[in-house]
């Protein structure tokens, strides 16, 4: 008869910093050959998950446990990437059911369960591995998630690291800069430099880009102070007293409090345009010749340029007191 053997205090130390989840490669480092394995799986005190990996415990191990899991056997230098690590960065909102673990270039494991093996082309990403489990860097992370998105989701995306704190639009450009193969590579550079400008939030970075730059209009000052300083605009053309406010909400509250602003801006002087997400994001044409109708009628000498959409803009669209649009 072979002699009981019961976790000690640092094997349950161990599985709780990993999740619950312990490999069999850690079990036999502290003394548990297959035989005393099986015997606790067979009086369910442990369970098998996977051949290789036991979670201590009754029940289903959590996501985290999961994802410690896929680390563990991926084996040495193994990290969580793409929807994986974005959950953990709080980029990716919920838990992926498919987990992703990058496992060196050489090493190919099968796709098996909830995790899908890849294995990590030489000098593709930082070689640091930040967090517990491990990861992909912040700024790895949200360009493997841009890579896998739309143009639209890669806006959210890059607006979400940069105002969580975890990064800098300029960290995640000297990222990119060093990656010889990124999807949208020109968008992206395009938004991380509106991101720099002082855009803050998806809809800003679509007014810059296909509003105020795309039909040469003045730029206007980013997140500017109210004049009683209680307040920001998000966009102010201060030369000509013209406030810009990008805002989704309709909640009533929330329209009260703008109708107060946009009184208060009225009574000194500044006109305020209100534009939502519809209007940005699927006629940015009209807004832009709203916006410029609306500046050279308080004094800018500029004119507003077609871009390639204004093309196929209707006349209705476009039309107004502009005889010089060019």
């Amino acid at each position: 008869m072979h002699a009981r053997i019961d976790p000690s205090d640092r094997l349950l130390a161990t599985a709780a910093h990993q999740g619950g989840v312990v490999s069999a490669e850690q079990l036999a480092l502290f003394g548990f050959n297959l035989r005393s394995v099986d015997r606790l799986v067979s009086q369910q005190s442990w369970q098998r998950l996977t051949p290789g990996l036991y979670p201590l415990g009754v029940g289903q191990p959590s996501w985290e446990g999961l994802a410690w899991g896929g680390v563990l056997l991926g084996g040495s230098e193994s990290r969580l990437g793409f929807e994986a690590a974005g959950h953990l960065w709080e980029l990716v909102a919920d838990p992926p059911r498919t987990i992703t673990v990058l496992t060196p270039h050489g090493r190919y494991i099968a796709p098996r369960g909830c995790w899908d093996f890849r294995q990590e082309r030489p000098g593709s990403r930082s070689t640091k591995s930040p967090g517990s489990p491990p990861r992909t860097t912040v700024e790895d992370t949200v360009l493997d998630l841009c890579s896998r998105s739309s143009a639209r989701e890669a806006i959210g995306i890059l607006t979400a690291a940069v105002q969580c704190g975890r990064t800098t639009s300029g960290r995640i450009l000297r990222c990119l800069d060093g990656r010889q193969r990124v999807r949208h590579r020109k968008l992206l550079h395009e938004l991380l430099s509106d991101v720099a400008e002082g855009a803050e939030s998806p809809l800003e970075m679509r007014y810059l880009r296909d509003v105020e730059r795309a039909h040469g209009l003045p730029r206007a000052i980013r997140q500017a102070r109210s004049r009683n300083g209680r307040a920001f605009r998000d966009l102010l053309y201060e030369e000509f007293a013209t406030i810009i406010e990008l805002d989704g909400r309709i909640h009533i509250a929330g329209r009260f409090r703008d109708m107060q602003r946009d009184n208060l801006a009225l009574l000194g002087g500044r006109v305020t345009l209100r534009y939502g997400w519809h209007d940005v994001a699927d006629r940015p044409c009209e807004v832009a010749w709203q916006v410029a109708a609306l500046l050279v009628d308080r004094g800018w000498a500029g004119l507003p340029t077609r871009c390639a959409h204004c093309e196929h803009a209707s006349d209705a669209d476009l039309s107004g007191d502009l005889s010089g649009w060019s």
